[in-house]
């Protein structure tokens, strides 16, 4: 059967704080050379899906740099499918801003069945995982499904952040809830859905008519099609899958791959990540340096006495003599000078940190106070202390750091033009 897959990749993703200031959650980096959104393609094209639409919205230009014609994941094709990018428009009907996930395939729809597929694959461009769509649609078409809604165990502390189902022994859904306040399971919804075609069209344009809807699967499509009759089973996932839209989150999912084993194996060269990557030289660590339970990515420079753990170095990143970065992710081209230390932080790309400047703190006593965060092309001056679980915003300058000290958990934001 023909397979259309639909990327829901406009997410602005406020949780995840300066990583999102100027960028969509999908184009948020990633375990170093990835963005979040090269999961998602990647499962497509190894799942022999290349038939791909990415619906957007908010911030993409960095997704569309990075994306382009699709050509790292062999999606750079014509009559044989490819990678197509839309945006919201304005057109002779009413469309804006999608209001929800069902919106928003809705808005689109001519377009997702101008090639005429059986199914039409409906992913989150944010979530971190590998998964096999060719097993999922074929468990799809065994059940003759109307809907087919991918599931995973929860622990129940975190359910109430999640659609939550419960089956019979066929696997076929007999109740959802989307986010409850109080879960009664622990099945839930990963926000990846197959549909047969003429069923999601007649489904969306029912949709569009109530006005009471929020237009949106979890909430409104989902819960319709089981109270009305229609054959929603759940497909059982059993592997790695993080939602990395929280700055905890984010962070886990990075120490996740420093395990042993790690929780998700990016050296498999069965399922390759695919990605497109920047040209840069081979990493040069000096001697002396101490690296331990790390991935230090290309064009990274690690001077003599610098010392590293558990933690994750985008390309091009800098770290100077005596220098200390611990449990961190640091993204491109940022420069850690002598004798600064970055713990459990996370720094945006272009961020300068200067000499003897302390970034982040790793304190038992301070569990509650998360994780401590920069914002792209801000330099820290020389000396100076940010707590850990403060915020520093994107293009700070030495003159906006009017303290030595930025306490534990504040913030510190540019100050926007009058």
């Amino acid at each position: 059967m023909k397979t259309r897959a639909v990327i829901l990749a406009g997410g602005e993703g406020s949780r995840l704080g300066v990583l999102t200031v100027k960028r969509a959650k999908p184009a948020v980096p990633f375990a170093g050379k990835y963005r979040i959104i090269d999961f998602t393609l990647s499962n497509c094209v190894n799942s022999g899906i290349f038939d791909v639409m990415l619906l957007t919205q908010w911030r993409p230009h960095s997704l569309y740099e990075h994306i382009g014609a699709g050509r790292p994941w062999d999606l750079d094709r014509g009559f044989t499918g490819g990678v197509q990018i839309y945006p919201p428009y304005k057109g002779r009907y009413v469309t804006d801003w999608y209001q929800g996930t069902a919106d928003a395939i809705q808005q689109n729809f001519s377009f997702v069945k101008n090639t005429n597929p059986d199914l039409v694959l409906i992913l989150s461009g944010d979530h971190i995982y590998e998964m096999d769509y060719d097993v999922l649609t074929t468990f799809h078409s065994e059940k003759q499904a109307d809907a087919t809604v991918c599931s995973l165990r929860v622990p129940l502390s975190e359910a109430s952040r999640f659609g939550i189902l419960a089956t019979d022994a066929d696997y076929r859904v007999t109740h959802f809830v989307e986010k409850p306040k109080e879960p009664t399971g622990t099945l839930a919804s990963m926000g990846i859905y197959v549909f047969n075609l003429r069923v999601l069209d007649k489904l969306l344009l029912e949709d569009a008519r109530q006005r009471d809807s929020s237009h949106d699967f979890g909430k409104d499509i989902i819960p319709r099609m089981i109270a009305e009759g229609y054959r929603v089973f759940t497909y059982p996932y059993n592997g790695y899958w993080a939602d990395v839209g929280t700055i905890d989150s984010y962070w886990q999912a990075h120490m996740d791959l420093l395990q042993h084993p790690p929780a998700l194996d990016l050296n498999d060269r069965t399922w390759v990540i695919h990605t497109k990557s920047e040209e840069r030289p081979p990493v040069l660590i000096q001697e002396g340096a101490i690296i331990k339970d790390s991935m230090i990515t290309d064009g990274c420079v690690v001077a003599p006495g610098a010392r590293i753990e558990r933690s994750v170095l985008s390309p091009g990143v800098y770290v100077g003599p005596k220098a200390v970065v611990r449990e961190s992710i640091i993204l491109t081209d940022t420069y850690i000078e002598a004798g600064a230390r970055v713990e459990r932080a996370i720094i945006d790309k272009q961020v300068s940190i200067g000499h003897n400047a302390r970034v982040g703190q790793i304190d038992s006593q301070a569990e509650g106070l998360g994780i401590t965060t920069v914002g792209k092309n801000t330099h820290i001056p020389n000396g100076q202390r940010v707590g850990r679980g403060a915020s520093l915003g994107a293009d700070l300058s030495a003159e906006h750091f009017t303290r030595k000290v930025i306490g534990r958990g504040k913030t510190l934001e540019r100050p926007r033009a009058i």
